[in-house]
């Protein structure tokens, strides 16, 4: 069964939009209230192109949440549990959001510009709304706005050759999460040694959305060489090296959980003295351990197209966890899926089952990453 999208002009279009339309883009989704490329009609050849070659994606859905003002840097410290008080500028941290209930909200990565300027660059939700609450809260002296900024991507173990004949052979000396303020024919830039895959790469955060199509056409044009091609965040590669989709793997809405839970304790900082939000909550939840863990799953049986819903894992018939996305991986040949599961399993003993397609699939826990980078 096939589905379209309807474009209108409710749900916004990126700079890179034309570009991708013009480069044959053939379905869309939604992400920050705005169109972001699905595929380009040749998924297996995008997989491949990420893995072994270079990509390059329209990422503009990605949007930046600005901080700017005397208390940028206060701000930026109360919304997320992760101690910022070593973080200069040009260094990017992965950072998770909490509610007051200790839920995770949202996990973007924080760029510090200067020691008054930051943005967070998120995930799919509406971080700008809750960060401009918390500051008037506060009574902070700092702006929350979102800048004219455009993320686009280049990944796979080829970018670095693209960015390099684009900009010199200064980015290989960028560390990861780490950038530095450019511009490439005048078009103002962001590059960032960042990107939502394992395969290596960099972002170019476009300042000026006017040139979304420049910028594009520069990027093709120096990537020709290198055989990149278009194509987009992509789930099968996300789901082999582990990583976390904000949105499919937990949504506070419908399908809360809290960083313990996902992987992320190691960026819930109790100890610093600092306050932020949530952090009354994530105390308790640390102090009384946590219920289920996130997980790897493998999946028998013939390759899965993937799922549209949350899946139970069930032993006997009784919920013990729950499949968040699955997808069949051509390096391993086997169905892989991500979830959650409860702590007080005893996964040796086997049991488990997922239901798909109105049959059951036996399923059996595997630590995440499936696949180590490199």
């Amino acid at each position: 069964m096939s589905y379209q999208i309807h474009i209108g002009p409710n749900i916004r279009k990126s700079p890179f939009f034309e570009a991708t339309v013009a480069d044959g883009v053939r379905s869309f989704s939604v992400y920050n209230h705005m169109f972001i490329p699905g595929h380009f009609g040749d998924p297996e050849g995008e997989y491949d192109r990420l893995i072994n070659g270079v990509a390059m994606w329209d990422v503009g859905a990605q949007r930046q949440v600005a901080l700017e003002g005397p208390d940028a840097a206060a701000l930026a410290a109360y919304l997320t549990p992760r101690d910022l008080s070593g973080t200069v500028a040009g260094q990017g941290r992965y950072v998770p959001l909490c509610n007051h209930d200790g839920i995770l909200i949202n996990d973007p990565v924080l760029l510090k510009l200067a020691a008054d300027r930051f943005w967070l660059s998120i995930a799919d939700s509406d971080t700008a709304l809750w960060a401009e609450v918390a500051a008037r809260e506060k009574g902070l002296d700092v702006r929350v706005f979102e800048p004219d900024v455009s993320p686009l991507a280049i990944q796979g173990p080829k970018a670095i050759d693209v960015a390099v004949d684009l900009f010199g052979d200064w980015v290989k000396e960028l560390r990861y999460f780490w950038f530095r303020e450019t511009a490439l024919a005048g078009i103002p830039l962001v590059l960032a040694r960042s990107g939502w895959s394992k395969q290596g790469g960099f972002e170019l955060y476009l300042q000026d959305g006017a040139q979304g199509s420049e910028l594009w056409r520069l990027v093709k044009e120096a990537g020709g060489p290198h055989g990149i091609g278009p194509g987009a965040p992509n789930d099968v590669e996300r789901l082999e090296s582990g990583l976390l989709s904000y949105g499919a793997d937990a949504r506070y809405q419908c399908d809360p959980a809290n960083p313990f839970e996902l992987g992320l304790g190691k960026l819930v900082d109790l100890d610093s003295g600092q306050d932020f939000i949530g952090r009354a909550a994530l105390a308790k939840i640390r102090a009384a351990a946590i219920t289920r863990q996130r997980t790897g799953f493998f999946v028998d049986g013939p390759p899965v197209a993937g799922n549209q819903h949350p899946l139970p894992v069930t032993r006997d018939g009784a919920p013990v966890g729950r499949i968040s996305e699955m997808t069949f991986s051509r390096r391993l040949g086997r169905n892989i899926a991500v979830g959650l599961i409860s702590t007080s399993l005893d996964v040796a003993a086997g049991g488990l089952s997922v239901e798909l397609d109105g049959a059951e699939r036996q399923v059996t826990p595997a630590p995440l990453p499936f696949i180590q980078p490199g």
